[in-house]
């Protein structure tokens, strides 16, 4: 049983993380990291977690031997910070994406887990989930011919109040759920970007919108003459969708991206169209069974530190060209791990939860 300690109990903790760990069979919660003692004592209660911890005594948890992992879930900002402080201890860490704020950020991740031998996983939850891996199935086997094209979109109505609306933390839907959408590119093309063209909007008078961007439309071109687009917003209706478009078909994945939602693939080819409908399972369940079943047999997990880098380089490279209407070029960078079969996971999501 792999024992974790939840750094930052947050909404994403509660509602989804917290939750899901007791329907993994292989993971346990040891302690919950805080700076809300109250709060966190509430949670700790509630899911039968043995310890409360705060920031200040953090080093000290992952220099014993009471857990095995931790799961990052601070703002962006901190997401290097905690996380190389458990790698140095020999902690094994998984990290909410984007991995971190920067370029150096990210390699000094990645070179704490090469050093201390500890596994580093960026949090990318629907390289375990059933529909994704049935729609990158379907696209390595033909059934649209070759993949010419991919459009996506994720957006929301975003809460004032949020972290996520602060440019400190390196807020706002790009790193948040634009990331999500440049991932399935990736994927889905088994490759990296080479190029990027975005544009940016921001509505006057809100407030929301004060420090960051509402929304980004991005334009992406791969090797082999193959084009990505996508928007992501976190002024518009809610928007989960992803198409990609084949020299034989095309498929469609709505919803796409969200854990609440259960996935829904259609695929058009030859005149013909098959609907296939997924069963909702516990994203957040099935990325911990996995990162377990790593920690517990000494494996590398697919989505490691290089994985959430390729994206970074990606999401900087499409802010520059947002800020200065340039298309901006990227070097050519190898891509790998793909996702696999072995990875999935089909977990039952438990309507247990708090959120504070």
């Amino acid at each position: 049983m792999i024992r974790y300690a939840v750094v930052g109990a947050g909404w994403i903790s509660q509602e989804a993380f917290m939750p899901a760990v007791a329907a993994t069979g292989n993971s346990r919660m040891q302690a919950i990291v805080s700076g809300s003692a109250d709060s966190a004592r509430r949670l700790a209660e509630f899911h039968g977690v043995p310890e409360v911890v705060g920031y200040a005594d953090y080093d000290a948890l992952c220099a014993s031997d009471r857990i095995d992992a931790v799961y990052v879930a601070l703002p962006n900002s901190m997401h290097a910070d905690f996380a190389i402080r458990a790698l140095r201890s020999g902690k094994h860490v998984m990290v909410e994406k984007p991995l971190a704020t920067t370029l150096a950020q990210s390699r000094d991740m990645i070179a704490a887990a090469r050093e201390s031998g500890a596994l580093l996983m960026t949090a990318y939850r629907l390289h375990n989930e059933p529909g994704t891996h049935a729609m990158l199935e379907a696209v390595r086997a033909g059934r649209i011919g070759d993949p010419l094209y991919v459009a996506a979109t994720f957006g929301f109505q975003a809460q004032s109040g949020n972290h996520r609306l602060e440019a400190g933390h390196w807020g706002g839907p790009l790193p948040d759920v634009g990331v999500y959408c440049l991932n399935a590119a990736r994927h889905v093309f088994g490759a990296e970007p080479l190029a990027v063209q975005a544009m940016a909007s921001r509505p006057k008078g809100d407030a929301r919108f004060g420090e960051i961007e509402a929304s980004l439309a991005v334009t992406l071109r791969f090797p082999g003459e193959r084009l990505a687009q996508f928007f992501c917003s976190f002024g518009s209706a809610l928007s989960e969708s992803l198409r990609v478009v084949g020299t034989a078909g095309e498929l469609i994945m709505d919803p796409a991206f969200r854990f609440e939602s259960a996935m829904t693939l259609t695929l058009r080819s030859g005149g013909t169209q098959s609907v296939q409908n997924f069963p909702h399972v516990d994203h957040f369940a099935g990325q911990i069974a996995y990162f377990s079943d790593c920690i517990a047999q000494g494996r590398q997990p697919e989505a490691d530190g290089e994985e959430g880098l390729s994206d970074m380089r990606a999401l900087l490279a499409i802010e520059r060209a947002a800020r200065t209407g340039e298309t901006v070029v990227l070097q050519p960078r190898d891509f790998g791990p793909a996702i696999t079969p072995d990875m999935r996971r089909s977990l039952p999501v438990t309507q247990r939860r708090l959120v504070l």
